[in-house]
């Protein structure tokens, strides 16, 4: 007989974690999710993914401000879990609620744990460069994500992979991996194992302003830069003191453009060419592929690199 399951979790990422739940035949009794919010420019009231998911299957739904509440508890409760699964709900549950589900809570975590613990990991490990992450289904406790390991699986980052893309892959990954680790470990054959903790590491939160390129950094930083904070909340420079988002980039491998930008500053185009805006870094060059200027679309740079020239710099000093 399978578990009754409150599910909790918020934005695109869980949602086929919770499909796959409920094609897999598992009774979720209730989703938890924070609460609609506003969007656009006229900041209308949008629900979150996974409450649209659940309202489609006609699932009851809560969205507390707090869960640190009586009512809360009360509410959860009320759903009978055997199980509590989450899967980037995006709050810390405190331990009267971790406390209510019968057989425990269970989370999935887009790392591999003990590395890249907390809000942010598929941003963060784009950023510092790794070349291999994955999915860990854990235990909770009240630490942040400090809980033990059930199962784990991994995956190779593709070079030009940008967050976007690696969190789909890793939802899907992890919707794969959570019935298995369910039912395994109801069963007793998954047995929790502890993390390490001499090798762990948390990252925070990403801002806006994370998202601002510094071209003294090598090119393969920026580039990684660039892919880790796309779609959200996107890589940006400044040039004549307007504002301009990045979307594409490559790091050049391009001898003669290299050659192009030895002894220029970091921030200085170098080449302006029919496939891209290159830009001399701290170490190397790198390729603009795709930009979007303050009141314009996004363009590639093949169709607006004539409005840019060689020796124009970028970034803060320029507007200054």
């Amino acid at each position: 007989m399978k578990p009754n399951i409150v599910f909790m979790g918020t934005p695109e990422f869980a949602v086929p974690v919770l499909q796959n739940l409920l094609d897999e035949g598992y009774p979720v009794t209730g989703v938890v999710c924070q609460p609609d919010r506003p969007k656009g420019r006229k900041m209308k009231l949008v629900p979150p993914p996974v409450k649209v998911l659940a309202l489609e299957n006609a699932i009851p739904v809560l969205q507390p401000e707090k869960v640190r509440t009586q009512d809360f508890e009360d509410a959860v409760r009320a759903m009978n879990p055997d199980l509590i699964v989450t899967a980037a709900y995006g709050r810390i549950l405190p331990a009267n609620i971790l406390a209510v589900p019968k057989r425990g809570c269970l989370n999935v975590h887009a790392s591999l744990l003990p590395a890249y613990r907390g809000a942010a990991p598929i941003q963060w490990c784009l950023i510092n460069g790794e070349t291999k992450t994955g999915v860990t289904i854990m235990m909770m406790d009240e630490g942040m994500d400090t809980g033990d390991i059930l199962v784990q699986s991994s995956m190779t980052i593709p070079e030009d992979m940008n967050a976007g893309q690696l969190s789909e892959q890793l939802s899907e990954m992890g919707a794969r991996l959570l019935p298995a680790a369910i039912d395994g470990y109801l069963a007793g054959d998954i047995q929790p194992v502890a993390q390490d903790e001499t090798s762990a590491t948390t990252v925070g939160l990403i801002q806006k302003a994370t998202g601002e390129i510094d071209w003294r950094l090598p090119s393969a930083d920026v580039h990684n830069l660039i892919r880790g904070v796309y779609p959200w909340p996107g890589a940006f420079t400044w040039c004549d003191g307007k504002r301009i988002k990045v979307h594409t980039a490559r790091v050049c491998r391009d001898p003669d453009v290299i050659s192009a930008g030895r002894g220029l500053d970091p921030g200085t185009i170098c080449v302006c060419g029919n496939e891209a805006i290159s830009v001399v870094c701290g170490e190397g060059v790198i390729d603009l592929l795709e930009i979007q200027s303050e009141s314009g679309k996004r363009l590639h740079c093949r169709d607006c690199a004539h409005n840019y020239r060689f020796g124009q710099t970028m970034g803060k000093g320029d507007a200054r």
